[in-house]
């Protein structure tokens, strides 16, 4: 839980959440954050907080397949590899398949530690 909890500290205030494609290559969706961006880690899970939460016109069309969260200012990665699905995945959205323009909505994320 305190390794977890660090992650809520090093996001900062004005964290984002980028979704993307195979690797990363392109940046589909980015999503704000709250300040803070959780609570409290609990049974070593960190769940974000307030969601669901939106991005109204996302960036590029393609296909979600992995995310990553990030510092808005500066752009440093805090977290890389999470998982994007409709269900069962860090990152829980309403469609995988995105067209640049669309709103993205993220019903619920969450990290559990490994």
């Amino acid at each position: 839980n305190a390794r977890l909890d660090a992650v809520t500290t090093a996001i900062g205030t004005t964290g984002v959440l980028e979704i993307g494609t195979t690797g990363m290559s392109t940046v589909l969706a980015t999503i704000a954050l709250g300040n803070p961006a959780a609570a409290a880690a609990s049974g070593a899970v960190l769940t974000l907080a307030g969601f669901p939460r939106s991005d109204s016109s996302a960036d590029n069309t393609g296909t979600a397949a992995a995310a990553r969260i990030r510092t808005a200012s500066g752009g440093t990665d805090i977290i890389t590899g999470l998982t994007v699905g409709l269900s069962a995945a860090d990152i829980i959205l309403d469609s995988l398949s995105i067209t640049a323009g669309q709103q993205v909505t993220i019903n619920t994320a969450s990290i559990t530690h490994a």
